[in-house]
C-alpha cells in the first residue's frame, strides 16, 4: 500500500504536470476562479438559510448612520455610473477606443464579458427571486429582484475587464498600478451606494462581486492564453 507520503509526491507530480501543459499562471487563475465559485454556492446558501440577517441588518444601519446629503449625492451619482444605461454609453466608447487601437480581441473580450453579465445575472435573479429590503431617503426601489446586486456584478465585470484588458496590453508598472487602484476604489464605491441607498443588502452587494470575480477572471485567463499562443506562433 501507497504511504500518505508517497500519495503527496503522486498528487504533486499530477499538479506539476498539469502546470507545466497549460501553464502556472492559468492553474492559479482556475483555483482562484473556482475559489470565487465556491464563495458564491456557500454565501447563497447562507442568506436562503437566514445565516445572513444579522449581518445584513448591521451593516445596512451602520452604513445609514453615516447619511449626509453630499454623501447621499455622491453615492447616487455612483449608483448611477453603475446602472445598465450608463455602462452601455461608457461601453460604446471603450468599443471605440479598442477598435481605434487596434484591439480586435479586446473588443470581443470585452463583449463577451458584459453580454455574459447581463444573461448570468438575470438568470441568478430569477433563480434566487430574493425580495429587495426597504429603501432609504425615499430612493425608487428597482422592480427586479435583489440577488445578486446587479450593479455590483456589472461593474465589476465592467471596470474590471476592462483594467485587465488595459493593463494586459501596458507595460508602465505606475500606469497599471493607477488602473487596477481606479478601477477597485470604482467597484467598491458602486457597491456601496447600493447599501447606502437602502436598495440592497449586504450579501446581495458581496454575491454580485463574487459572480463578477468569477467571471473576469475565466474571460481574463482566455485573453491570457490567446496572447501566449499568438506570441508562439
Amino acid at each position: 500500500m501507497k504511504t500518505e507520503q508517497q500519495n503527496k509526491n503522486i498528487l504533486a507530480e499530477i499538479i506539476g504536470q498539469i502546470g507545466k501543459k497549460f501553464g502556472g499562471r492559468l492553474l492559479v487563475g482556475l483555483g482562484v476562479a473556482a475559489g470565487f465559485l465556491i464563495f458564491f454556492g456557500w454565501l447563497a446558501e447562507e442568506v436562503f438559510e437566514g445565516e445572513t440577517k444579522v449581518f445584513d441588518e448591521f451593516v445596512r444601519n451602520y452604513v445609514h448612520g453615516f447619511a449626509a446629503p453630499p454623501l447621499t449625492a455622491a453615492m447616487k451619482f455612483f449608483t448611477y455610473l453603475g446602472s445598465p444605461l450608463s455602462l452601455t454609453n461608457l461601453g460604446v466608447i471603450v468599443i471605440a477606443a479598442f477598435f481605434y487601437l487596434k484591439h480586435k480581441r479586446a473588443v470581443a473580450l470585452f463583449l463577451i464579458t458584459m453580454a455574459g453579465e447581463v444573461a448570468l445575472n438575470l438568470a441568478f435573479k430569477m433563480f434566487f427571486g430574493r425580495v429587495r429590503p426597504e429603501p432609504f431617503f425615499d430612493f425608487p426601489l428597482p422592480a427586479s429582484y435583489g440577488f445578486p446586486s446587479g450593479h455590483a456584478f456589472g461593474s465589476l465585470c465592467f471596470f474590471g475587464i476592462l483594467a485587465w484588458l488595459t493593463t494586459a496590453r501596458t507595460q508602465n508598472k505606475i500606469a497599471k498600478a493607477a488602473i487596477w487602484s481606479a478601477a477597485v476604489i470604482i467597484i467598491f464605491l458602486i457597491g456601496l451606494s447600493r447599501v447606502y441607498l437602502g436598495v440592497h443588502y449586504p450579501s446581495d452587494v458581496l454575491e454580485g462581486y463574487a459572480a463578477g470575480l468569477f467571471w473576469v477572471v475565466i474571460v481574463a485567463l482566455t485573453d491570457s492564453r490567446l496572447r501566449r499562443n499568438s506570441a508562439a506562433d
